[in-house]
């Protein structure tokens, strides 16, 4: 077993290969770590990227619906502003 050990270590081409392996894996620039770190980012952009491809949908229902007449405006600014007519009083429910 020794010897089998011992005559690999001493053979250069498996030393060659051993050493560029490690260089590839460990210490090039586009080594496995960073490799994994792309990765995650890769997939934290495409969430991203769904997110607001959904956001942009809503809000484009929201401004055809503005859009539609005075009637959805006031009430868009009630709901989103608060405002009311000068004989209304505004009442704020949170819920926790």
């Amino acid at each position: 077993m020794k010897e089998l050990v011992l005559k690999k270590v001493k053979n250069k081409y498996f030393v060659a290969s051993v050493l560029f392996l490690a260089w590839i894996l460990f210490f090039d620039e586009d080594n496995i770590v960073s490799h994994m770190q792309n990765k995650q980012k890769l997939r934290d952009l495409q969430e991203q990227k769904e997110f607001y491809k959904k956001q942009i949908i809503s809000d484009k229902e929201k401004l055809e619906d503005l859009k539609s007449g005075v009637a959805e405006l006031e009430r868009f600014a009630r709901e989103q502003y608060h405002m009311s007519l000068p004989d209304e009083d505004v009442y704020i429910v949170v819920e926790d």
